[in-house]
């Protein structure tokens, strides 16, 4: 009873703690679903549309295109040049994807499973799938059975790890074509709907075949824009005001920023080239009369010793005369170069082995050894190896081209070392045996590069690295860099100090990197993330450390009239040119109507256009001058026209030698020219169009 008088006494006390705790509660609730929501909102890369876009799928389909490159390439580390390229290329592709899907949706276009099927693995294969080396036979052709053969061993079940990454890696390699395909399939069928809805008509037929109907020869003197100084003519700023509102449209920009930078680069000191040489020098005569040399290189030397020995080929190309003219035990150096010490020590030479083997196989599991002997006799009578494979193998893939592996070099990494122990030092078209725990596998050299001399060398080679001490003596120098400024003493500051200050204008959220710096892709999110005149904290990147202040902001929108005036400057000059010229040489015209004459008085030749119709696009050696073009087109025969301003100066035109295209109208012959003309670039300008009305935000900085 106590106690409940208590917890009455307490009640008003008991109910707000109670309350509070079910605020609590529910607002942790509310929280917790909040975050949720927060991190959501925090993996979309990209909104299209409308449409987001998971990072996890746009990071599968850069998987894929890095397998694919693999692959393809036949390459496993990949630069960071390449990987921003992968990158750059898979955003292009997911947004035209995206863009052309909503397009092809709301006109009911599709690609239907059978359709799809039947373009990959049926009777009307893609030609993106035929052009792939991994589906073609030993002559380079597409092959269905390799095709077949790759995609069953997609349905394996790995045997173990490296298996497992393998059947991965072909997964996605298999993905990024099946959906590039489908992908490719739906644009050609959006391409093709848009080609008929937008077609030459009879009219469009009648305006070309007039335009080409009838082509003349143009003599002309040109009077280029260069001939005049600019500093001849003075340009105010309302001019540039008003030409600038005149081509507002050209200059659209995104969201840009330029910065100021100093980079420190991450070099040896002194010491560190003091300390390379001093152990050299200690190791130098243990180098030159220790037994266990081999031992000795793997432990001291930066490059391992090369058991398989170096021809002519492959020999550092340093160390080529020394290997190939001394005797072993015969010693060289120690040599400085490259920022490398290097001695080296012949260990053997006179060795004549073959480069490469050619081996094919019968693999015999467990329940099959028994038949090992008689399969040998067999071979040895004359049997077909490439029978008894195909018949006997437990190994499919190779089972299928007649066992064969292929051409195996001493040199390539990860091999079976009893496999090119014996397949090496076994005879071509002889005999050996492998034996495991999986089973039996008998092997044939089927063939080997002749003989060539190798030599066994044994090389000390100590490179000059960066000390930690040297890294953290210049990460402190640049650290206290960045601390000691803000951004209107930054040039000022780098100034004082020695230091060379770069700029790098109107980065992009796209931009992979700041000039040549690599893994400089950070600097360029921190400059999205700050703002103007500040300073930036030491960035580490790849052996350059970077201190950068934000110099200018430009939002997304028009450029401004200042960051353009030089350009709009150079317009006006040149328009002014022109009217200073066309008044001149009217003037010179109507004293003497010569193209020689006005050719002479300027110090220049007569030259020729040949062929030229309205509806050429190249005016001669002149190039693109459309203003030339239209006039000579109209201009009588025989007749020195007015002075007519082109992109490369004032032009007066003198045409002749009209020719007139004797064949007749044919409305559906023009039609089909000018079709197949617009078929070229139609793809192009469809997407392009639908892309510049597309709201596309990208929110790659985020995540890369």
């Amino acid at each position: 009873m106590a106690i409940l008088g208590k917890i009455r006494s307490k009640g008003v006390l008991l109910l707000v703690v109670i309350g509070l705790a079910l605020f609590a509660f529910i607002i942790g609730d509310a929280l917790t679903q909040g975050s949720t929501y927060l991190n959501k909102s925090r993996e979309v890369v990209a909104v299209i549309e409308g449409e987001k876009i998971n990072i996890n799928e746009y990071s599968e389909l850069i998987d894929q295109l890095t397998e694919v490159y693999k692959i393809e390439y036949g390459m496993n580390d990949l630069s960071e040049e390449v990987t921003n390229q992968l990158r750059t290329s898979v955003w292009e592709t997911l947004v035209s994807e995206k863009l052309i899907n909503e397009q092809a949706e709301k006109l009911g276009l599709a690609v239907s499973k059978e359709e799809l099927s039947d373009r990959l693995i049926g009777n009307n294969i893609h030609p993106l799938i035929m052009q792939r080396r991994v589906f073609a036979d030993r002559e380079g052709r597409f092959s269905r059975p390799a095709l077949v053969q790759f995609l069953n061993s997609l349905e394996q079940t790995p045997e173990n790890e490296d298996m497992s990454q393998q059947i991965a890696q072909a997964k996605k390699y298999w993905l990024f074509w099946e959906r590039t395909v489908k992908n490719s399939l739906l644009q050609e069928k959006y391409s093709a709907l848009m080609s008929k809805a937008i077609t030459a008509n009879k009219l469009d037929a009648k305006l070309n075949y007039e335009a080409s109907k009838t082509s003349v020869d143009v003599n002309y003197v040109v009077q280029p824009y260069f001939a005049i100084p600019d500093s001849a003519f003075k340009v105010d700023k309302a001019e540039i005001k008003e030409r600038y509102e005149k081509m507002k449209e050209l200059f659209k920009q995104e969201d840009n920023r330029s910065i100021n930078y100093v980079v420190f680069t991450v070099k040896p000191s002194a010491e560190d080239y003091k300390k390379a040489q001093t152990a050299m020098n200690s190791l130098s005569e243990e180098f030159k009369t220790t037994e266990d040399i081999i031992d000795f290189v793997n432990t001291n030397s930066d490059v391992h010793y090369n058991n398989n020995g170096y021809t002519a080929g492959n020999v550092p190309a340093n160390l080529k005369d020394f290997a190939f003219s001394g005797a072993p035990g015969a010693i060289t150096g120690p040599t400085f170069a490259n920022d490398t010490y290097t001695m080296a020590r012949i260990v053997d030479n006179g060795i004549m082995q073959s480069d490469s083997v050619k081996l094919r196989h019968i693999f015999l599991t467990k329940q099959d050894e028994t038949k090992t002997d008689s399969i040998i006799a067999a071979i040895k009578s004359g049997a077909s190896f490439a029978e008894l494979a195909q018949k006997f193998s437990a190994v499919k893939e190779t089972a299928a081209n007649g066992g064969e592996i292929g051409w195996l070099s001493r040199e390539m990494a990860g091999m079976d070392k009893e496999i090119m122990d014996k397949g090496f030092a076994t005879p071509a078209n002889d005999i050996f045996t492998i034996k495991n725990e999986q089973g039996t596998q008998i092997m044939q050299v089927a063939e080997k590069t002749p003989a060539r001399n190798r030599v066994k060398l044994a090389i000390l080679e100590i490179k000059v690295t960066t000390s930690n001490t040297t890294v953290s003596r210049i990460y402190n120098e640049a650290k206290q860099f960045a601390a000691e400024l803000s951004g209107d003493k930054f040039s000022k500051k780098a100034e004082e100090k020695g230091y060379i200050v770069h700029n790098a204008n109107e980065i992009l959220t796209s931009t992979d990197k700041v000039a040549d710096i690599g893994n400089s892709r950070q600097v360029v999110r921190w400059a999205f993330e700050n703002d103007k005149g500040d300073v930036s904290d030491v960035y580490d990147c790849n052996n350059q450390f970077v201190v950068a202040t934000i110099t200018e902001i430009n939002k997304k929108g028009y450029r401004p009239v200042e960051k353009v005036s030089d350009q709009l400057k150079a317009l006006i000059i040149r328009d002014k040119k022109a009217d200073q010229m066309i008044k001149n040489l009217t003037a010179q015209i109507s004293k003497n109507p010569s193209l020689e004459s006005l050719a002479a008085s300027l110090g220049t030749d007569v030259k020729n256009a040949t062929a030229v119709n309205f509806s050429a696009y190249q005016f001669g050696s002149a190039g693109f001058e459309p203003a030339l073009i239209g006039k000579a087109s109209v201009l009588p025969v025989n007749k020195i026209s007015n002075p007519v301003k082109g992109n490369a100066g004032v032009y007066v035109l003198l045409s002749s030698n009209p020719q007139v295209n004797p064949a007749p109208f044919d409305a559906k012959m023009q039609i089909m020219q000018l079709n197949s003309r617009l078929s070229y670039s139609l793809p192009y300008m469809v997407i392009q169009n639908v892309r510049e009305k597309a709201d596309i935000t990208d929110n790659r900085l985020n995540f890369f």
